[in-house]
Parts: structure tokens; sequence; C-alpha cells
């Protein structure tokens, strides 16, 4: 049965509690500092595991955003814990920026300069700086994006170049994961430097952030979006050539909305109009292409040949309970909000872990756990679906007034 908002609204935050208590019972590392590297599919720490800028960040984000939804103070005590390991050990105080990886001592292991970590850096300073109005926040915030529009804006083509070494010299290869193809520019690196500096514009409304935010936006409508299928080309070349056969069905609902989210903050009328539209067909594009039956989401479609793989990753869940929450929110089509609550049954009944705790990374076709991957690690992490949960309990409270 479809809940009632009243009825969803109690399970959403029950269930956001349940995953900022697995965070707190079994990511800090009381042994080395800051963060644990990672946990297997059992829920056992990893040891000697390596710790991530990426899931770092994540986690500055997710606590001070809990903080900021809740104004529970044991979520800001995390948040402070976050923002001091990340300043201490991933900060590069001779070269500027985060590095990428340390091991699970605080020593560096790869220190070259990923754009697409810069942006997450930004995205936790940003706010925690809300949560603690502690102004070293927004300093290290504003820090990074001027590092970022000094190495890797292209002020020949437009966007951003995805990776350096520590110096901010040239690299050969790009890779943000050893399966992403070697492309000077990625969808998914412009879509997490949108997500920040958004964020970021909410705190410091700069007039240059603002109409670097407002150009993102239009990078992604005139060369990333195929206007035809209405899903997010992946990879390009330095004159955005498409690169990439792949359609990201995760990464099409999520930046849906965080398009319309950026266009609100830039406060353009008519760049709003243009991207609300937008975030309907994609949604609607999401739904027709890549979806089973029972409303969850598959991974991704090779467009070449014609392969989909059928697995349902926990993040794109997540952001598919979003993506189809502002669709309803937007159009108020009743289709929307039931769709939304399919894809919440589908996570109550498959991903959210009944024994240890948090979400499955993911589970195949019939809803079988991946035993292989794990409960948290470098890009295993609480803020994709603790956003969601958050985004959507929001635009409920707001729709039910």
């Amino acid at each position: 049965m479809t809940p009632n908002p009243e009825q969803l609204t109690k399970e959403l935050n029950q269930e956001l509690k349940n995953i900022l208590k697995y965070w707190t019972d079994f990511g800090v590392d009381h042994q080395f500092g800051g963060f644990v590297g990672r946990r297997d599919y059992l829920n056992r720490q990893i040891d000697g595991a390596s710790k991530g800028a990426v899931l770092n960040a994540r986690i500055l984000w997710t606590f001070s955003a809990a903080y900021n939804f809740t104004k529970n103070p044991d979520y800001l005590r995390l948040a402070d814990r976050a923002f001091n390991y990340i300043t201490t050990y991933f900060e590069d105080h001779q070269s500027g920026g985060l590095v990428w990886e340390l091991d699970e001592k605080g020593e560096v292991l790869n220190d070259r300069k990923q754009i697409y970590g810069q942006g997450f850096g930004i995205y936790g300073y940003s706010e925690y700086y809300k949560a603690s109005k502690n102004h070293k926040a927004l300093e290290a915030a504003i820090s990074l994006f001027e590092l970022i529009e000094e190495h890797s804006f292209d002020a020949a083509e437009g966007g951003y170049l995805e990776a350096f070494a520590n110096d901010w010299s040239p690299l050969e290869d790009f890779r943000l994961s050893t399966k992403d193809a070697n492309e000077p520019k990625t969808m998914n690196t412009h879509l997490h430097i949108l997500e920040p500096y958004t964020n970021l514009l909410k705190v410091w409304p700069d007039k240059r952030l603002r109409a670097k935010t407002n150009a993102l936006i239009r990078i992604f409508l005139d060369k990333i979006i195929d206007k035809n299928t209405h899903h997010f080309n992946l990879f390009f070349d330095l004159d955005w050539t498409v690169r990439s056969s792949i359609i990201s069905f995760g990464h099409d609902i999520e930046g849906a909305w965080l398009l319309y989210e950026a266009a609100l903050v830039v406060e353009d009328d008519l760049l709003i109009s243009e991207v609300k539209d937008n975030l309907v067909r994609m949604v609607d594009a999401t739904l027709k292409d890549g979806c089973d039956t029972d409303g969850s989401v598959f991974n991704e479609k090779d467009t070449n040949s014609g392969h989909l793989d059928t697995d349902k990753h926990w993040w794109m869940q997540a952001e598919a309970l979003v993506g189809l929450t502002y669709a309803w929110k937007i159009t108020g089509k009743e289709v929307y909000w039931d769709e939304m609550v399919r894809v919440w049954h589908f996570i109550q009944k498959y991903l959210i872990d009944p024994v240890n705790g948090e979400w499955f990374w993911r589970v195949d076709k019939n809803g079988e756990p991946i035993t292989s991957e794990d409960k948290a690690g470098f890009w295993k992490c609480p803020y994709h679906n603790s956003r969601a949960l958050m985004e959507v309990l929001t635009i409920i409270k707001q729709q039910t007034k």
C-alpha cells in the first residue's frame, strides 16, 4: 500500500536515524583518528584499509547536514571530527588542495589532485560552515574553489579538466577510477563541481561563483545532456566530442534534480524554467529506459551493444527518491509520488540490511545482495542515502503545509 505523507515521513525519519547511528557506531576510527577506511559486507572492519578524500568529505557533509536538519549536537561533534581530520591530514599545505588517499595512519599514499575530490571538499566545508559558523571552513571552501578555477577551468572550450599531479601539473591518466575512460572531461566530475558550487553559493553569495555556477548549468544543458534521449553523455574530449556510449541511470536522475537546485540558487527565472522542464524529461527518460517492473533503477546500459546492467546499486535508488519527489512537486502528478513510493518499498525490502545496518552496496535483478561489496569504503558512504531522506522529508513538509 502507498503510505500517506504522515506514514512515509515517520518511516524516512526513522531510517535517517538508523543510517546516522550506523556511521556513529561503526565509522569512527578510535585507533588512528578520523574514520575507518573500510568495513566489509559482514560489517567487519578491514585493518590496513586506506582512507579516501571523497569518503571523508562526504562524511563531513553528512554529519554537518544532519546537524542542520535535526540540531542534534552529537552530529555536529562528528562533523567537527571530520573537519579536523581532513584539514590536518588531507589538506596539502604546500601546493594547496586535497590529496586523494591516505593510509590508515594518515600518511599520504596518493597525492594527486582529482578535481572530483576538490569538489567534495567544497561540499563538505560549505555545509560544515553552515552548521558550525567556523570561518576556517568557509575559507577552506573558497580556497578550493579558487584552485579549481585557476588550474582546472578550460577557458578555450568551457568546463573543467579531470585531474592533476600534486603540484597541479598535467597528467596523462585522468581517470577517477579504473572502470572509467581516460578522457579529459566527464559528466561525473562536472556534476560534482556543480553540486558544491551550488552549496557554497548558499553561504557565500559571490558574483563570480554565481556566474561560474550558471555557466556549469549551461554546460549540462548544451553539451552533456543528449537532446534526443534526455540522458547524460558521460565522457568527452577537450572540445566536448562524446567519447562514450553508456547511460548511467542513477546519474541521470541525480543530475536532473541537482541542476534544478542549482538554478534555484542562481536565481535566474528563465534558467529555472528551462531546468524544470529538463528535470521532468530526464526523470521520464529514466522511468522509461532504466527502471525494473518494481520501480527500482538499473545500473547502466551500453547503447552500442545493447547490454543492460540490471544490478541495482544503493546510491541510484536513493537519488531516484529525490528526483521523483521533485518531479511530483513540480508537476503535481501523483504518478511520480507513486513511483517514488515504489522505490522506497524496494529499498525497505531489498537494500536495508536488517542484520548489520546501513544499506547493501548493490543487489542483483532478483534482489540478492552482492556479498563481495563493502558496507563502508572508499566509495561507499552515508551521503547519498542520508541526503535523499532529508531532501524528500523537506519536500513533503513543504508540500503538505
